[in-house]
């Protein structure tokens, strides 16, 4: 009886966390329950105030292009960094509005980032190519640069997104799909009341 309700409750975690996103490698497996690494499941947007935002860790590795980048790099800036897989439909949807986002804020300091999880390059740069995405992403084939994020606020499902202000802390995690006005909110919450005032007039 013991071994059966064990294996209920995994089966359950198990629906939940594809409900949450795509399961796919360490990401997709390593939650509360299998391991105790504090992982989260579920969707929605969390927001932290100022005074108890994690610090971001500093993540550096190869583009999907080849070339080498720092997380740091864009300390100063508000950073949009979005976990996905080419692999992953929630991302496939969610992608055209982190396109469009990207491209609409980008003269007002905010930069985007992408963690490539578990994918071949060749087909990240067919998604990126198809949702035309002109921001990098990192590859990260062994999800080595998402689990750099366990002892802050880790992804548990992908895509998940996070928001870090321009010190380099974490204000926000979306788990799932982001979707444009979810996300414009938030960015707009970081830039200040004065970028929002003029986004709204730009309307």
């Amino acid at each position: 009886m013991i071994r059966r309700t064990a294996a209920a409750v995994a089966a359950t975690a198990a629906v939940a966390l594809t409900a949450a996103g795509c399961e796919g490698g360490a990401i997709g497996q390593n939650t509360a329950l299998s391991n105790g690494q504090s992982f989260v499941s579920g969707t929605g947007t969390t927001y932290f105030a100022v005074g108890t935002r994690p610090r971001a860790p500093d993540i550096s590795g190869k583009t999907l292009t080849g070339s080498r980048l720092r997380l740091s790099d864009y300390r100063g800036s508000v950073v949009v960094l979005n976990f996905w897989g080419s692999w992953c439909a929630p991302c496939r949807a969610e992608a055209p509005d982190l396109a469009a986002l990207a491209s609409r804020y980008r003269s007002q300091g905010v930069r985007f980032l992408g963690i490539d999880i578990q994918d071949e390059p060749s087909s990240a740069e067919a998604f990126m190519h198809t949702f035309r995405i002109t921001y990098p992403s990192l590859n990260d084939p062994a999800d080595e640069i998402a689990l750099s994020f366990r002892k802050t606020v880790p992804p548990s499902a992908i895509p998940t997104t996070l928001v870090i202000d321009r010190k380099g802390r974490i204000a926000a995690r979306i788990v799932g799909g982001a979707t444009y006005d979810g996300l414009r909110s938030l960015i707009l919450r970081l830039l200040g009341g004065h970028a929002a005032a003029a986004a709204g007039a730009s309307q």
